[in-house]
């Protein structure tokens, strides 16, 4: 096998996240769904963004999050996606540059503008996506550059990506690459409104490309249409070599084979905002995984880094997750 540049490549949506703060009253004004993310057009997150507060706007991306945290531990990390000529893709690709990530996306002009997603958090620190993907699922054969998927270890699918059937092609092509390569593919289910949308090809996708599969709860129990999460659990065991199911203040249980592995959730003083928290939580453990580190090791280090992504509005680590590893011992 030849050697690799990059522990993790990630194939996914670049989108800037523009966020503010609301009560549940308008979120049920605004028929946004708590604690989900929804596809809107452009005139809904025009309106939507026109009632909103003060926001913030802070680059973003679920994938494209969890390689800046992966970064943030002292990975090499790369990122696939596309972006318009405009100001927020000029943004986005400082903001991931700056975290030194490799990103060699061309900006596009003419078309769709670059993504960008309107975050709702509650007091209760949930948060609600009204997501407009203008011209990131629009990627092609050209963004799926087959050098950096073969220089990776790991080659890392965001579920959110398969919403449009050109941007399932190179998601599909990039495991195809991964495969023949002999690296490792892993995938993220991203939202349990996702999954329904996509059960039957993420199921197929699982079955026959996945080595690693990340999820929550409610994202496992969605794909196989389950009441209860200890009978998901037991059909992601069958159907993948490695799992990890994040479980929100329970922590994350890691499957492997036989092996169950237990991660408590690390506490925290206050829970600002959960946005990006499954996304650093994959960070830590794809880190772990591509560094050879044992599988507890590995999800420790994604409940340190979710941890500290809810510590504050933004789904990209404020603090060094090396320096916080350190002081744990576990780096």
């Amino acid at each position: 096998m030849s050697e690799t540049t990059y522990d993790v490549v990630a194939v996914g949506n670049a989108i800037v996240d523009i966020i503010g703060q609301c009560d549940d009253s308008f979120l049920d004004t605004h028929g946004a769904p708590k604690g989900h993310m929804r596809l809107v057009d452009r005139d809904t997150i025009t309106t939507l963004y026109g009632a909103m507060g003060p926001t913030v706007e802070i680059s973003g991306g679920s994938a494209a999050n969890t390689v800046v945290g992966l970064a943030s531990l002292g990975g090499e990390a790369a990122f696939i996606g596309k972006i318009a000529d405009d100001e927020f893709g000029r943004i986005f690709a400082h903001d991931i540059r700056a975290a030194k990530v490799a990103f060699a996306a061309q900006p596009v002009s003419g078309g769709a503008p670059t993504a960008r997603s309107l975050i709702l958090v509650t007091p209760d620190g949930e948060r609600t996506m009204n997501t407009f993907l203008g011209i990131s699922p629009e990627l092609d054969h050209g963004e799926v550059d087959p050098q950096t998927i073969t220089a990776s270890k790991i080659v890392y699918l965001e579920g959110y990506l398969f919403d449009r059937d050109d941007a399932k092609a190179a998601f599909r092509q990039a495991a195809k690459l991964a495969r023949e390569a002999g690296r490792q593919v892993a995938l993220s289910l991203s939202d349990g409104f996702c999954v329904d949308r996509h059960r039957d090809a993420f199921l197929e996708l699982i079955k026959g490309d996945v080595d690693i599969l990340f999820a929550n709860e409610d994202e496992i129990k969605s794909l196989y249409q389950t009441d209860t999460f200890e009978d998901a659990a037991r059909n992601a065991q069958t159907d993948t070599e490695l799992a990890a199911l994040t479980r929100s203040g329970e922590g994350s249980i890691i499957l492997a084979g036989d092996q169950r592995i237990k991660i408590p959730a690390q506490t925290v003083e206050k829970v600002v905002d959960t946005t990006g928290a499954g996304d650093l939580y994959a960070a830590g453990f794809l880190f772990g995984v591509a560094k050879g580190l044992p599988l507890d090791v590995a999800g420790k280090l994604g409940s340190l880094a979710a941890a500290e992504i809810i510590t504050h509005l933004g789904a990209r680590p404020r603090e060094s997750l090396a320096k916080l590893a350190q002081k744990q011992d576990l780096l």
